[in-house]
Parts: C-alpha cells; sequence; structure tokens
C-alpha cells in the first residue's frame, strides 16, 4: 500500500487540488462507496470540505482558497485513514446527514442511508391515516429515522428503541443536539422487550437484515460498523421474525408497520408466501422496505409466531 500522506511541502495547496487528489486516489485504491454518497468525487468533496467544517454547497471560489499548515495535516491525517483503513467518511468526520439534518455518528452506530428517508419527507403518504400522535423508531441506533420523523410530526411522541445501549448514548445526544427533549426519548430493549403495553400509530423500523453470506461479502468499509447492527442470522430475520410476532400488540388501530430488509426481502417473500406484504419503491433508489396494516399484523399473528 502506497503512503497516502503528501508531505507539506506538497503541490496540493487548494481545496480544489485536494478534492481532485482524493478523487484520484479513492478510484485507484478501489475504495467502496455506500456509506452517504456512491462516487469517489462526491466523497472526495464530502470528506474535504466536512473535515475543514465547510458546507456542500459553498461557492466554487472557495474552492481556489489555500489551506493553513494545521490544516494540511488534518486533512492529510483524514485522507491516509480513508484510504488505507478504509474508515468511512461519516465516522471520520463524526457526523452523516439524513433528511437534510446532521446527525453525530461514530463506531457505536450505522451510518444513516436508510431509503426510509424518502417516505419520511413525504410524510409516509398516502399510506398513513392522519397525523401520528406516537411513532416508534425501532433498532433505532444513531436516532436519525425517529428524529427526522419528530421534524415533520411536530405534535407526535416520538421512542427511540435499541438493545444497545452504546448506539442509545449516540441517540440522546442527537435529541440533545435537536432540541428534542421534550418529545423524543429512547428505551433499551430486546425489539419490543422494553415497551410492554404500549402501542403506536407508526412503527418505523431498520433492524439489522443482513444474511450470513451477504455479511461475509460485504466490503472492508462496512466492518467499522457495529456487527450487531448489520447481522442477524443465517438469513438475516432474526429479529424481523420477532417483531412480525408481536407488531400487532404495539400498534394502534390504524398503524402502520415499516420495516427494511434489504436484500433479505427474498427471504422474507419465501417465508411468508401467504402475506400480501406492500414493497415500496423509491426515487432516489433502494429497495427492500415493506409496509403492513395493523389489520394485517393482526390477521397474520398466529402465522408469524408459527414460524418464529
Amino acid at each position: 500500500m502506497t503512503d497516502a500522506r503528501p508531505a507539506l511541502n506538497t503541490r496540493l495547496r487548494t481545496l480544489r487540488d485536494y478534492i481532485r487528489w482524493a478523487v484520484s486516489r479513492f478510484q485507484a485504491e478501489e475504495l467502496f462507496f455506500g456509506h452517504g454518497t456512491d462516487n469517489a468525487w462526491d466523497e472526495a468533496r464530502q470528506l474535504v470540505l466536512g473535515a475543514l467544517h465547510l458546507p456542500w454547497e459553498i461557492a466554487d471560489g472557495y474552492l481556489d482558497c489555500r489551506l493553513e499548515d494545521d490544516e494540511h495535516l488534518h486533512l492529510q491525517s483524514l485522507l491516509k485513514r480513508r484510504i488505507e483503513e478504509r474508515v468511512p467518511t461519516a465516522y471520520l468526520l463524526g457526523e452523516a446527514w439524513f433528511c437534510g439534518l446532521p446527525f453525530i455518528v461514530d463506531e457505536r452506530v450505522l451510518v444513516p442511508r436508510s431509503p426510509i428517508g424518502e417516505l419520511i419527507e413525504q410524510r409516509f403518504s398516502p399510506w398513513l391515516a392522519g397525523e401520528p400522535a406516537r411513532i416508534l423508531d425501532l433498532c433505532t441506533g444513531s436516532g436519525c429515522i425517529g428524529i427526522a420523523c419528530a421534524y415533520e410530526f411536530l405534535d407526535a411522541e416520538v421512542v427511540l428503541g435499541d438493545l444497545s445501549f452504546e448506539a442509545l448514548e449516540v441517540a440522546n445526544r442527537n435529541i440533545e443536539r435537536h432540541g428534542l427533549e421534550e418529545r423524543v426519548y429512547t428505551v433499551q430493549g430486546d425489539g419490543f422487550a422494553g415497551l410492554p403495553g404500549q402501542r403506536f400509530d407508526l412503527i418505523v423500523s431498520n433492524p439489522p437484515y443482513v444474511d450470513a453470506e451477504d455479511f461475509a461479502d460485504m466490503p472492508a468499509e462496512y466492518q467499522h460498523e457495529p456487527e450487531m447492527g448489520l447481522a442477524c442470522g443465517d438469513d438475516g430475520l432474526d429479529l424481523v421474525r420477532r417483531m412480525l410476532a408481536e407488531a400487532a400488540d404495539h400498534l394502534t388501530e390504524k398503524g402502520l408497520l415499516i420495516v427494511e430488509v434489504g436484500n433479505s426481502q427474498v427471504h422474507v417473500e419465501a417465508l411468508y408466501p401467504e402475506v400480501d406484504f406492500a414493497w415500496l419503491d423509491f426515487a432516489r433508489g433502494g429497495h427492500g422496505v415493506f409496509m403492513l396494516s395493523a389489520e394485517q399484523c393482526r390477521e397474520h399473528q398466529a402465522l408469524f409466531r408459527e414460524r418464529l
């Protein structure tokens, strides 16, 4: 592996120089882009501008500004880690964006990237009947899905549930960052275990769902994310099966359950061929997100429990 650090007397002087150099190195080293960007140019721009606390939409003329010595050193250090250690840019910056909102992230939580963000921006239209009074973001991680929901539904109480105490520490920091302590709170527990007797108008979840085969083949960048947020059994459905078996007990009469299962969609369809899952489409890409009504969850609860 070549040393990614240019010396301080490098010819790289400006923001534009660094972005161009980073694009070249990222492509030469065959980095994987899947934590907020999908190409070397956007990744380089995000890292370089983010490292120097500059906005993504910075005027083009600013790209020709020269860097101070300490900025050179800081940026070189981050670029080295991105290239040699394959650390995702969001972890290097300590921040990721989701639904147009900034979130604190580190290696205790997954990097926000769920296509569910598109549903939130659309206020779950046309499926959600009326304004939800209570929303549950199950397997919340950083809290990004639930907090984004709180911005869209200003009168809703939002619960962020997760098994990981470490993840909830990050989620609580994000609640505080967004000033939502009065409406958003965290609950620790395995699935619905921490929520006895509680019901919600909307349950949204991006749970661990990667099956054993896919997990073994994931690029090195994913090895920096918490395994318990990704992998969940041979077919990826260990938790999803339990969620389906219990969802009817936690939804209001007209409630909705929305769950992301990604590539494990094939396993869901094979396990429950009798169930008419609504698989949602996304204009900006993404797949493997299903929706069930509370009525469907009640109708199939015996089946879901039988196949635990």
